[in-house]
């Protein structure tokens, strides 16, 4: 470990690549189809644009004669004063120094002047690099057939396939490996320094190179273009897009499609509802970790299919009980019978029958039915991980990431700027930044402060809350008017709902903000640890945040009222009772109101907010240019790509896509009991939304850069432990929520045709409130006339915990018995790996019999880009062994290995 003075310019010094290329292992382009004309060029009509840099200037009275050294008669404010202008002009000027070719272009319009500057990355950068950040290059072409389980389904039933399509132009599959520039020669399409890197690497080249250029001091973290596109310094820093979206009008051949162009016709349309996702193409075209998000939802999505059609049968059958349930009938029919104690300190006496319809209503969501549904969908959410993991792994190998997290992934460009030391990586053996892990636990356990304190802050508006439907239920009641009055506590729970949702939008929108400063400070390596440490973060806010208003209602509404005559009481309140149906239909309706509402919003915010900000942004560029400038440049420039692209909306990532989904995914498991029509509602939900994200991404974005990823992160933790989450939560419902088991109770115990269940279930009030109210009344619960116990409620208390024990333990076992069934790796995907773990010491070996020497077994050493399956340490064979960790302090002069 040393510490790091000044930062060494990665950029500053390139490699010089002159390979004499000999035979070659083939072609990438060999079958390519027919490309369009590429208009992402410079003007001399061959040079690619690979980014695309953008800042915006006013014009006043004197025009600065260059974009790199302007004039600083412009306002500070306006994103172009005195300090802007020179971190500019230095992070262009290191930029040239690094070896990227610039081309300026301007478009003059009434107010201001919008600079673009085009970027291109030469070969030898582009090699330089690729071996830098550990992009991999095509060893082979793999030919096997790609299908999927219904696919294949399908196919051995000889079934017609309703959800396949024929997609033009699919990405071919390669064996691959991490690319050396001394092995060139050994990689497919070397021959072609045109199409060897595909367009998504040579944008990752760039932005690696962008986001780790330094314009100014380091230590005030004047550094990447990130930190300048938040200073103003440049409004916009984007990969362009491959020509435009819409189809031909004219009739074309299918192969000459630009990808964009397959992908809105093939993907993002509302016609293509039904059908595959083409996950290669979406792959090719965004990268991995898009193509992942969408694999995943998709994957979700069938799976919510048989989810919805139980939840739906056991909602309609709930729907034949209300006809033919006998406690139901006898409530009904009771007439005065059943006079109960009033629900609050104003409220007046009211007959049990009076909320028959009420009562009917909950079977649809308290039966028999539920306990199956609860058990499903357990089992269903055990499964569904297990499988994807088992998807996720083919995945993964296919599109070249199976190790991307343990031996390929690279420090963040950020990290790389601003670590203060470094030290010698255990895995590759390579020199890399290093931060003090104890600076960043004692950073962590603040992060862990803050956190504590705004679930804190969730807690009291949801005592709040509560607060507020006690007092508004009192306020409706003393009004008057007969309907609002009698119906005074739905009016509070459905209000508070409302209420509660407004106030769980604008909480999220505050701790997301705060999540980024705490995880951006906590200084975390690799992408992908900043990534789970910030979700990780604002899931724990958001879990309390969404689920503690459903869990209140489930869980301890009704718990602690006391009974007629002893009431217990908050801040002087007397606490919150259960609605006239009981406390199931209440979490029922706030699970509709939050799930339900929450999606309805999302949906409207993802349809109509884009199409505004696009139109605001489009009307904003569109102003008319100053008369000085020639008709035909306005034209040229009007259709340039990059002032397309420039009108388009910055992509703002996949957390809120994943958030969304996964708390979507806890209200159909944790509370499925309480509401079976979740799952459907959640599958009809997410049609729409694949629809909709896959429209932004390809018409509404400005391309991002794309991104590799293994898996989907951190959130597959989250969703195992929201599964076994559920399988308490459901075992909790059904036995202290619902009525199950005190029916199941009385059949065994009274009559098994359950007659007289309704006066089992309701108890006398005590006598001291008779005398001091000169009357009777009933309420629910098991105590005798002097307010005490049952022997009734010991013994049903007994076996509600029994049943929580016997649920949870036969549902956590067969959970695991999937899980042994059901290997993370299909034999296929463990072949292939094999297979290109053999070719890739072929390939990268120095001659032929050390490749033979290496391949003996995995135990031996191997180059540290070869793919293993299961041996994560990869020394390079043509170095010194890399030191142990407790060594690396005394290593002062450590050589540099890049």
């Amino acid at each position: 470990m040393r510490k790091r003075g000044e930062l060494r310019e990665d950029c500053s010094t390139l490699i010089s690549l002159d390979f004499a290329l000999g035979n070659k292992y083939g072609s990438i382009t060999t079958n390519a189809h027919v490309q369009t004309h590429n208009r992402n060029v410079f003007s001399d009509g061959s040079t690619r644009i690979d980014f695309v840099l953008v800042w915006e200037e006013p014009l006043g009275k004197e025009e600065p004669p260059s974009s790199e050294n302007p004039q600083s008669t412009e306002e500070t404010n306006t994103g172009v004063g005195p300090t802007h202008k020179k971190w500019r002009a230095e992070f262009l000027q290191k930029l040239r120094r690094s070896g990227l070719v610039q081309e300026q272009k301007e478009v003059l319009q009434a107010k201001k002047k919008i600079c673009f500057v085009l970027l291109n990355a030469p070969w030898s950068v582009l090699c330089y690099y690729a071996e830098e950040i550990s992009l991999r290059a095509p060893l082979q072409v793999v030919t096997a057939p790609i299908t999927n389980w219904s696919e294949q389904i399908m196919s051995r039933m000889s079934l017609p396939n309703p959800l396949a399509q024929e997609v033009p132009n699919p990405p071919p599959d390669y064996y691959t490996c991490q690319f050396r520039a001394n092995k060139l020669e050994r990689f497919l399409g070397s021959d072609n320094q045109d199409t060897f890197f595909k367009t998504t690497q040579r944008h990752q080249v760039l932005y690696e190179l962008l986001a780790r250029t330094q314009y100014g001091s380091v230590k005030k973290g004047e550094v990447g273009i990130d930190r300048l596109v938040s200073e103003g310094v440049f409004t916009a820093a984007y990969p362009l897009h491959e020509g435009d979206y819409q189809l031909p009008k004219l009739p074309v051949a299918l192969q000459s499609l630009g990808l964009r162009q397959i992908l809105y016709g093939y993907w993002a349309r509302w016609s293509c509802w039904r059908r595959y996702q083409p996950l290669d193409h979406i792959r090719e075209y965004f990268g991995e970790k898009i193509a992942l998000y969408f694999a995943w939802l998709g994957f979700y999505t069938g799976w919510l299919l048989p989810a919805s059609l139980v939840g739906t049968v056991i909602f309609l059958i709930g729907f034949g009980l209300m006809a033919t349930d006998v406690p139901a009938k006898e409530m009904c029919d009771s007439a005065d019978a059943f006079i109960m104690c009033p629900i609050c300190n104003i409220c007046s006496y009211w007959n049990y029958s009076s909320i028959c319809v009420t009562y009917r209503a909950g079977i649809l969501f308290d039966n028999g039915g539920t306990v199956f549904l609860s058990v499903f969908m357990s089992l269903w959410a055990v499964t569904f991980l297990e499988y994807w993991k088992r998807t996720c792994s083919s995945l993964s190998h296919r599109w070249d990431c199976s190790e991307f997290q343990d031996i390929e992934e690279r420090p963040r460009p950020e990290f790389t700027a601003m670590a203060p030391m470094t030290m010698r990586n255990p895995v590759t053996g390579s020199e890399e930044p290093y931060f003090p892990e104890k600076k960043r636990l004692n950073r962590t356990l603040t992060g862990c402060i803050i956190i504590i304190i705004m679930v804190t802050v969730v807690l009291m508006i949801l005592t709040a809350i509560i607060l507020y439907r006690t007092m508004l239920s009192i306020i409706i009641y003393k009004s008057g008017y007969g309907f609002f009055s009698f119906s005074a506590g739905r009016i509070a729970s459905l209000s508070g709902s409302v209420l509660n949702l407004i106030v769980i939008l604008l909480l999220s929108r505050l701790y997301i903000l705060l999540a980024h400063v705490l995880t951006r400070w906590e200084m975390h390596r690799t992408q992908t640890k900043y990534e789970d440490m910030f979700t990780l973060k604002v899931f724990i806010f958001q879990f309390v945040n969404f689920y503690s208003s459903p869990v209140y209602i489930a869980f301890f509404k009704g718990r602690f009222v006391g009974y007629p005559g002893n009431h217990n009481t908050l801040f002087g309140v007397r606490n919150e009772d259960c609605g006239a149906g009981g406390c199931l239909i209440d979490l029922a309706q706030e699970l509709l109101v939050i799930m339900v509402g929450k999606q309805l919003i999302n949906n409207i915010q993802e349809f109509i907010t884009p199409k505004l900000k696009s139109w605001w942004q489009k009307r904003k560029l569109s102003a008319t240019p100053k008369k000085t400038e020639e008709k035909e440049a306005q034209s040229q420039e009007d259709v340039s790509p990059w002032k397309v692209d420039y009108q388009l909306l910055v992509c703002e990532g996949l957390f809120n896509e994943y958030l969304e989904m996964v708390l979507q995914f806890g209200f159909i498991t944790i509370f499925v009991a309480a509401c079976p029509l979740a799952p459907f509602f959640a599958l009809v939900n997410n049609w729409v939304e694949i629809r909709l994200d896959a429209q932004k991404f390809v018409t509404e974005y400005r391309r991002p850069v794309a991104e590799r990823a293994q898996d989907i992160g951190i959130w597959f933790p989250i969703l195992q432990f929201i599964t076994h989450a559920a399988v308490l939560s459901n075992a909790f419902l059904i036995a202290f929520t619902s009525s199950f088991v005190p029916r199941l109770y009385y059949r065994y115990t009274r009559n098994d045709t359950l007659s007289g269940f309704i006066n089992f279930t309701l108890a006398t009030a005590p006598l001291s409130y008779q005398q001091k109210h000169n009357t009777t009344c009933r309420y629910r619960g098991f105590r005798d006339e002097n307010g005490m116990y049952l022997p009734e409620y010991f013994q049903l208390l007994a076996i509600r915990l029994g049943f929580v024990i016997v649920f949870e333990h036969v549902v956590f076992f067969i959970g695991r018995l999937i899980d042994f069934m059901v290997p993370d790796v299909s034999e296929e995907v463990e072949m292939k790996i094999k297979r290109e773990h053999y070719m890739a010491k072929e390939a990268l070996a120095e001659n032929q019999s050390l490749g033979k020497i290496i391949i003996i077994g995995d135990e031996d050493a191997t180059p540290s880009s070869l793919r293993h399956r299961t041996s994560k340490i990869s020394p390079q064979p043509t170095e010194p062994p890399s030191p142990n960790l407790s060594q690396i302090p005394e290593e002062i002069d450590a050589p540099n290995t890049h």
